[in-house]
């Protein structure tokens, strides 16, 4: 019992300092939200006003915003632990290691991806999607976006603090994330035809369902990993 309690007290302690640190520099909190912004407002510049194909690109192009958006936020959250020392301290918790990480990727959620499931489904409608191709879009983004937030915290444990780490970071985990954008993007497109959204939406949640099961352990194994070589 009382290790419980001692477990979950970290698990709080973390919450609350990694919000901290977010609401500590607010504006790279809102950094991830312009760059979305901006995204989701270049491409309809920079292609065709007909609304049949900006409701034809409209998929992808919120998910590309959205991959952007969400893999550089979770960097500096894992930065920061290096940077005060947390790191060694997380790795001296009684705590299980693998669930503070969850902590930490549900902090990410939180801050940066929440907004952005209340944003994209409005990009959407103004990019002409119909009704049912948006209520699809909200699904995905409730499965997508905390799949993103894990793979980019085991991506950021493995490459923080090394030169050029946040280039090194979509390269590392480009091969998990295009799975995340083909069945996303499907989903919304195959409701925005009329088609049934539903084995995407399976596999989106099948994705989601192993990213949690996997990715909490790899950044823990990449925080002490990083811990021994120190």
């Amino acid at each position: 019992m009382r290790g419980e309690i001692s477990t979950a007290r970290e698990v709080l302690a973390l919450l609350r300092r990694d919000l901290a640190v977010l609401g500590a520099r607010p504006a790279d909190l809102a950094q991830p939200w312009v760059l979305f912004l901006i995204v989701c407002t270049l491409f309809p510049l920079g292609a065709s006003p007909s609304p049949a194909l900006l409701a034809e690109i409209a998929p992808a192009v919120i998910w590309v915003g959205v991959l952007l958006t969400l893999l550089p936020a979770v960097e500096p959250l894992v930065r920061a632990d290096l940077q005060d020392g947390t790191a060694d301290r997380l790795l001296l918790s009684p705590a299980p290691l693998p669930l503070l990480m969850l902590a930490k990727a549900m902090v990410a959620c939180l801050a940066v991806a929440l907004p952005l499931m209340l944003i994209a489904p409005v990009a959407g409608w103004l990019f002409g999607l119909p009704w049912p191709a948006v209520t699809v879009l909200a699904l995905c983004l409730l499965l997508g976006a905390p799949t993103l937030c894990l793979l980019g915290l085991a991506g950021a444990a493995l490459v923080v603090g090394l030169p050029r780490g946040g280039l090194l970071l979509p390269l590392l985990l480009l091969p998990l994330l295009v799975p995340v954008l083909i069945f996303a993007a499907g989903a919304v497109r195959a409701a925005a035809h009329g088609f049934p959204a539903e084995p995407a939406i399976r596999m989106l949640a099948a994705l989601a369902l192993l990213a949690l099961s996997l990715a909490p352990f790899a950044a823990a194994a990449a925080l002490r990993l990083r811990g021994q070589a120190g």
